[in-house]
């Protein structure tokens, strides 16, 4: 029985889904490299994934790429490249990257501008609701026609309007009835790309394509969706209202935020150009060292990296390979265990006390330094923890 942490109702819940399980982590905007904060997202999701098929679930993860907005646009114009060219040439860095760190396959993969009908369409159903309106040439979410706007950050006003600030939202714009009014629908400048609609040509907002993916992928209602701590709001807040507007149903089970990833003091962001790549540690590190690295800092909170993170990574899994591999042992055969197989396809009657010890831990908040605890324990015993680490993603 997984308990984790849901945003929306501020505690860590039970979480029972059904056999088939459907999340959404939103993606990259392949405008640059994936940094450590953008892998600690995906990471997480990956482990949650691995615990809930090891329990028997189907699980589908849907991962957008958001290749058209305002960062991408601006960073195409800077380079005087087509921004498509740019997305392609991002994604294949970020795919080799989280495919070198052992990440599960997305369900799929969707592109924003794969989904432009679902987003028209999703639009037009917002404004014959009666949620949004027309203005100065873009089509605006009203969020005085939407009660619950707040209730998944729980944020006061005034910080909400200081996040839509931070994050392009505009608040000063003189089109929008309310400041926290979002855009759902925009003219695009002379130079980027444009898509007609019967509201005139032009380009998505950023948080309508979230929402029409995930309609258009995985249903009206989803198990589990998140990303990083920063998109709470307005982002995720955003997609909620647009999406409840327009089907009546609940959006989302069960949010999912993950803690940002500093350097020096301050949080990794590709604005403030303070980044530590996954490429570059692949350079110099074993991907399941850098996965180790990430995975001894627990989900929820923000922390520091350091350049000791490695060093204590590549040391505990030296640590662990030193025990050498496993063979079963006495103990449960695989029909008294609670799951058929680990995610990786290790069998299960082996290693069996950190295993569980695991499993324990993934399902307390999805408590990674607790995992990789007991499994410096059993090494430290001398037994091997060949199926604990594979359950974590890690190949010894």
């Amino acid at each position: 029985m997984i308990h984790l942490y849901d945003t929306a109702r501020k505690e860590v819940v039970l979480f029972e889904p059904g056999e088939l399980v459907t999340l959404y982590s939103c993606g990259i905007t392949p405008y640059d490299s994936a940094h450590l904060g953008h892998a600690q997202v995906y990471l997480t999701f990956d482990i949650l994934q691995r615990r809930l098929r090891d329990l028997g679930h189907e699980t589908r993860c849907v991962r957008n790429v958001t290749d058209v907005d305002d960062d991408i646009l601006r960073k195409a114009r800077e380079l005087g490249v087509h921004y498509l060219d740019l997305a392609a040439e991002e994604i294949a860095r970020f795919d080799r990257d989280m495919d070198a760190l052992g990440l599960i396959p997305s369900w799929s993969e969707p592109r924003a501008t794969s989904a432009i009908p679902e987003i028209l369409t999703l639009i037009g159903a917002v404004l014959d609701s009666g949620n949004a309106y027309q203005s100065g040439g873009a089509v605006y979410f009203d969020v005085s026609t939407f009660p619950r706007f707040g209730e998944v950050s729980h944020f006061d006003h005034q910080t909400m309007l200081e996040m839509a600030a931070e994050h392009g939202g505009n608040p000063e714009d003189p089109n929008k009835r309310n400041p926290l009014d979002f855009v759902l629908w925009q003219p695009s400048l002379a130079d980027e790309p444009a898509w007609e609609s019967r509201w005139g040509p032009g380009r998505p907002g950023w948080h309508i394509e979230c929402s029409a993916l995930v309609l258009r992928e995985l249903g009206e209602t989803i198990d589990v969706h998140g990303g990083g701590r920063d998109l709470v709001f307005p982002h995720h807040e955003c997609e909620t209202a647009q999406s409840e507007s327009a089907t009546g149903a609940a959006f989302v089970r069960h949010w999912l935020h993950i803690g940002l990833v500093g350097l020096d003091g301050t949080k990794m962001s590709k604005s403030l150009g303070n980044l530590v790549f996954v490429g570059d540690l692949l350079q110099q590190w074993e991907p399941a060292a850098i996965r180790l690295a990430l995975l001894s800092h627990h989900y929820r909170p923000d922390w520091q990296w350091t350049d000791g993170d490695m060093r204590v990574a590549a040391d505990r899994l030296s640590a662990w390979r030193a025990v050498g591999a496993t063979s079963p042992a006495d103990g449960p055969g695989t029909d008294e265990w609670p799951a058929g197989e680990v995610a990786t396809g290790v069998p299960l009657g082996s290693d069996e006390d950190g295993l569980w010890r695991v499993r324990a831990a993934l399902d307390s908040d999805l408590d990674t330094p607790a995992a990789l605890a007991a499994l410096d324990d059993e090494a430290a015993l001398g037994r091997p923890v060949v199926q604990g680490a594979a359950l974590l993603g890690v190949t010894l």
